[in-house]
């Protein structure tokens, strides 16, 4: 087939891959100046892996979808052509003392929600200091032990250079303008295919009634302090996490405003962030500041994400601030109802898909 896909975010990577690895010729269009361009969200997620976490804000159906992707990141990973760090250590729920009754509302909505082998553990000082001595200022712990987390910056590389490397042609600065069955038209051609998938984000717009809900990170620098993996804290403004990258790195962030606002970081959201980490790794005082991002998250009226079939064209959008969680079983679903895609583990009973009209 000849397939066309509207989006070189995360689902037109995976998307990509996956459909030239199936022997498909698939052409991606995106408005951005090249690959490395950072106009999708994905580049700006901190990429944590937390299916149980997120079952404060999400429902059954994307725990399931991140369970499944879980299982899915490992196989993807060990077919690209660049490495991509991935670990799965489990991530930690940390509160101050002045926050336990809020943090323990949260914690007993994850034991209601998720199943007993994924229930949070409660740890005492001495077994939280084994697992992160860098943890300093938090009174009360959990471990949610099968949760991990993906460096996204080195796996939206990989996924390009994978596609390249198995066919994928990539049109750089081409907007796409208008999408019908079969058809793709962008500011670069006009064309037919026999099929298309729109996963253009908040590019959809007016075709889906997606918006934009700002997200804002911080890089720090962070020579010789040492996390194991990713830290939340049940913060009473934030859902503030911490996750470890290599070379010394500590991503920060989780603000989450109901704005299309795509200028430099706040103030505000600076100070409470770097505060709160702070908080409760104190070596982080010595960090360095080295980059700031901001972003738009993709998010539909439910804050779910959503799958369209019609012949000749797919939509799939509404990742919020689940992408890298869902998104590879989101794709192997897609593609599985369409059967044009190829297997990349073993199958696994169908999730329900939630269809707009």
């Amino acid at each position: 087939m000849h397939i066309g896909i509207a989006g070189a975010g995360l689902l037109g990577r995976l998307l990509a891959l996956e459909l030239a690895r199936a022997g498909h010729r698939v052409e991606v269009f995106d408005p951005a100046t090249n690959e490395a361009a950072r106009g999708a969200a994905g580049w700006t997620a901190a990429g944590m892996l937390s299916p149980v976490a997120e079952l404060e804000c999400a429902d059954s159906d994307v725990f399931a979808l991140g369970l499944r992707s879980l299982e899915l990141w490992p196989g993807i990973i060990k077919e690209m052509s660049l490495p991509v760090q991935m670990q799965q250590r489990g991530s930690l729920l940390l509160a101050h003392r002045g926050d336990a009754g809020a943090a323990q509302r949260v914690v007993e909505l994850l034991l209601k929600k998720a199943p007993a082998d994924h229930a949070p553990q409660p740890l005492e000082s001495t077994a939280l200091r084994g697992l992160e001595p860098a943890i300093q200022g938090a009174a009360h712990a959990w471990l949610l032990p099968h949760e991990g987390q993906i460096d996204t910056q080195q796996a939206m590389t990989a996924l390009a250079a994978t596609g390249l490397d198995l066919g994928v042609q990539w049109h750089w600065n081409a907007t796409v303008t208008a999408m019908s069955a079969g058809s793709l038209q962008s500011t670069l051609a006009t064309g037919r295919f026999d099929h298309v998938f729109d996963v253009r984000g908040t590019g959809a717009r007016p075709d889906v009634p997606v918006r934009g809900v700002r997200g804002e990170i911080l890089w720090l620098h962070a020579p010789g302090v040492v996390l194991n993996r990713p830290l939340r804290l049940l913060h009473p403004r934030h859902r503030v996490y911490l996750v470890p990258r290599q070379g010394d790195l500590v991503v920060v962030g989780a603000s989450e405003i109901e704005s299309e606002d795509r200028s430099p970081i706040s103030l505000r959201s600076t100070v409470e962030l770097l505060a709160a980490a702070h908080s409760v790794v104190p070596a982080l005082a010595e960090a360095r500041m080295v980059h700031t991002e901001t972003n738009l998250r993709p998010a539909l009226p439910d804050n779910l994400p959503h799958v369209e079939h019609r012949p000749g064209l797919t939509r799939i959008n509404g990742l919020y601030r689940h992408g890298w969680l869902v998104a590879p079983a989101l794709v192997e679903q897609a593609l599985a109802d369409l059967a044009c895609g190829a297997p990349i583990a073993p199958a696994v009973p169908e999730l329900p898909l939630a269809l707009t009209a």
